[in-house]
């Protein structure tokens, strides 16, 4: 999930403050022998790309993207808390580069890309927007104005984000259920793409979950968005991931797979997920 999933895994909202204004700072970018004198210390095992990238070639799966996925080489992912580490981890387990933001800058980040790869940068929340074809946004709720608009214009933005009374103050219109946090965000990006998506899984259950195409059981994570190309393209992006995508519909109806909602947590395939989706109910009607 966004920011903090259920029960057993604990809140990120401490680790994130506003996100940076952008600026020159240039992207954190280890030179191979810093990387491969880390990677021999931690082991493959350890830092769990390599060991993403062995399972997808002992079961035949491409080490680069394919299909619409294609058109999104580079993601840029601004937050780099438990949804954005496992997303920027398995981004490049299927052969994607990413560029990685935080709200503490590039340097808090060099662990992180020392274990991604050569795939991998740091940047600012600027530069993430910038460089990437598709763009995450994962922060916490309440600094979803930080998010920069200008180099996210007419790209597609996944936002993992959910609604916490408890870490992002009251949101009166959230409250009251007369939109939704995704809505939210797609008005602070007039000219984006936002599709919802990643919200209601733990970053544990993301990062072990995923399996091939076709597989029995094959778990689901929901999405929601007004443009129908963006979503096509942000299912192809999930499938490479290792997950069926069952579509909620427009974003306004993204509050189905908010928190307290049958499907926010467990483990569903297409079906189940789809039988949560249309089981949902809200506290309250919207005027």
């Amino acid at each position: 999930m966004a920011e903090r999933p259920p029960a057993r895994e604990p809140a990120r909202g401490a680790a994130h403050g506003r996100l940076p204004g952008g600026g020159p700072d240039r992207g954190v970018h280890l030179p191979r022998a810093a990387r491969t004198a880390r990677l021999t210390r931690a082991g493959p095992v350890e830092t769990g790309v390599e060991t993403a990238r062995t399972e997808r070639a002992s079961r035949g799966t491409p080490e680069r993207p394919t299909g619409l996925s294609l058109f999104m080489t580079t993601i840029g992912i601004i937050g780099a808390g438990h949804i954005g580490g496992t997303l920027a981890r398995l981004a490049v387990a299927a052969g994607y580069e990413v560029v990685v933001s935080n709200s503490r800058g590039p340097e808090t980040l060099v662990d992180l890309v020392a274990e991604l790869g050569d795939s991998a940068r740091a940047g600012t929340a600027l530069e993430a927007a910038t460089a990437g074809d598709v763009a995450i946004v994962t922060i916490p709720l309440r600094n979803y104005r930080d998010v920069p608009v200008e180099p996210l214009a007419g790209k597609v933005v996944i936002d993992t984000n959910n609604y916490y009374p408890q870490r992002d103050g009251q949101i009166p219109e959230l409250d009251s259920e007369i939109t939704t946090s995704a809505e939210l965000l797609q008005a602070h990006l007039p000219t984006s793409k936002v599709v919802k998506a990643f919200n209601h899984i733990t970053s544990a259950d993301l990062g072990s979950h995923g399996t091939p195409p076709g597989t029995a059981g094959r778990r689901a994570l929901a999405i929601a968005g007004d443009d129908a190309e963006a979503k096509q393209q942000v299912r192809g992006f999930i499938d490479t991931l290792g997950y069926d995508v069952d579509d909620a519909g427009p974003l306004a109806e993204g509050w189905r797979i908010q928190p307290n909602t049958p499907g926010y947590g467990p483990r569903l395939d297409t079906a189940g997920l789809a039988s949560a989706l249309a089981g949902a109910t809200r506290v309250s009607t919207p005027a």
